[in-house]
């Protein structure tokens, strides 16, 4: 599913237009980054969890010479932990 899709099923579950859905997703996208970006984290209960972890500095091998090792910079990713009852209804 694409967002375009996206936003066409959640027009027709609200009954929302396609126009307002669309501002209602690109807020609720807007919010979650603007508060991952804050170093917060955003809980749905129910659903999931999105956060920011940090991951480590490490060494790599060089994919255009696989013989050199390369440092890679530590970094920050952003994360989404599925919550329980979306863990039972996929599975």
């Amino acid at each position: 599913m694409n967002k375009a899709e996206l936003i066409a099923s959640v027009a027709e579950k609200t009954g929302f237009t396609k126009k307002d859905a669309e501002k209602a997703l690109n807020g609720f996208m807007e919010t979650i980054k603007d508060e991952l970006v804050a170093g917060g984290k955003v809980q749905l209960v129910g659903f999931g969890t999105f956060e920011v972890r940090d991951r480590k500095e490490r060494q790599g091998r060089n994919p255009r010479n696989p013989g050199e090792t390369i440092e890679i910079p530590a970094s920050k990713a952003p994360v989404f932990k599925a919550g329980k009852s979306l863990k039972e209804a996929v599975n």
